[in-house]
Parts: structure tokens; C-alpha cells; sequence
């Protein structure tokens, strides 16, 4: 699977990465949401799944996802945050996400999302 990763933070974009890429994922990644985007653009969302953090500069994960969403409307997005208020304002994406993971999260738990996201899309 060929996954989109969009966090700021380089220390846990690392993490998130090299456990995915244990899976045997393809992961690329973004510094923010508008490096996503150009990113999105630039392959026709040629990704299976978006991966991002909800809180970043310049366009944060909701603006992100919103906006992907719109565009891409089969692309699957997982979202990440480690504050609480974060995840409520991802409420109104429910139709679109497939899950939000509250930071900090094990190595487990993401492997585990993404591979109930990938299981979702191929249901689908």
C-alpha cells in the first residue's frame, strides 16, 4: 500500500514511517498539510491512504482532510493528535475518516489502524 504520511513533528514522522514500512507499506511523507497537498496533487492522489497529524503549521490535518476529501472522495484518512479538543473538531469529518488516534500511541496501534484502514478499502 502506498501511504501518505503528513506530520511536523520529525521524531515521531520517523516512527510512524519505519512502522509502517515494517508492514511492507510505501510511506512518503509531508511536513504539513500544504506539502500534503501539493503532494496529492501532483500524483492525482496516486496514494491508498493519507495518514496526518490533526495539529501542524500553515494547514493543519482538518483543513487537510476536508479539503481531500472533497477532491479524492475514495481516499481513506487516518488522522493522529495528541490534544483532546483536536479530535473533537474531527467529529464532523466522521464520514470520511476511518479513525483518530490519541497520541501517544504504540507502534502496535498504528500498524494495527492502518491495517484496519487497508482492510476497510478493500472491502469497500
Amino acid at each position: 500500500m502506498r501511504i501518505l504520511l503528513t506530520e511536523d513533528d520529525e521524531s515521531v514522522r520517523a516512527f510512524v514511517s519505519r512502522a509502517l514500512e515494517l508492514d511492507g507499506h510505501k510511506v512518503e511523507t509531508a511536513c504539513d498539510g500544504l506539502e500534503a497537498l501539493e503532494r496529492l496533487d501532483e500524483t492525482d492522489c496516486g496514494y491508498d491512504l493519507l495518514v496526518s497529524d490533526v495539529k501542524m503549521p500553515q494547514m493543519d490535518g482538518i483543513a487537510l482532510a476536508h479539503s481531500a476529501a472533497g477532491r479524492w472522495p475514495g481516499l481513506p484518512i487516518l488522522l493522529m493528535t495528541g490534544y483532546a479538543d483536536q479530535r473533537e473538531r474531527a467529529e464532523d469529518l466522521s464520514q470520511v475518516i476511518r479513525d483518530v488516534l490519541t497520541k501517544p500511541f504504540t507502534l502496535q496501534q498504528i500498524r494495527a489502524a492502518v491495517h484496519e484502514a487497508a482492510e476497510e478499502n478493500l472491502a469497500a
